[in-house]
């Protein structure tokens, strides 16, 4: 018998998915192809750090961390400095796995989705270092 707290788990899983849907197509709309979902990195050295989207056009790269909540402001808020960590860890892990030749700008988004599914795309929001 499911409880609650199970409802509520799947509720924000399934919605997870489609808000990654959701910044997918805004993605493929500008020409980009995704690569990956919901990658994670291995070892300690990442800290577990998962990346939602990873697409490319051409030699351009984007990390894309997705978040979903009433309003962009609250989505954004959603990030949290230990996040965005382990997400640029992750991404430098990945990065390590292409050839040097195939890589041109990187970039670390945050895609914000509100309760009336408006995408904003804020790029490089996440930093590289």
């Amino acid at each position: 018998m499911a409880t609650g707290r199970d409802i509520t788990g799947l509720r924000s899983h399934l919605t997870g998915l489609s808000a990654e849907e959701q910044a997918r197509r805004a993605y493929e709309a500008q020409g980009f192809e995704l690569v990956a979902t919901r990658w994670r990195a291995e070892g300690a050295e990442a800290g577990g750090g998962e990346i939602d989207l990873i697409l490319r056009r051409g030699k351009d790269w984007v990390f894309a961390e997705v978040k979903h909540s009433a309003s962009h402001g609250q989505a954004a808020s959603r990030i949290t400095a230990r996040q965005i960590h382990r997400i640029r860890t992750s991404a430098a892990q990945y990065l390590d796995q292409i050839p040097m030749d195939r890589i041109d700008q990187v970039r670390l988004d945050a895609v914000l989705i509100d309760a009336h599914g408006k995408v904003e795309i804020r790029e490089n929001a996440l930093g590289f270092e």
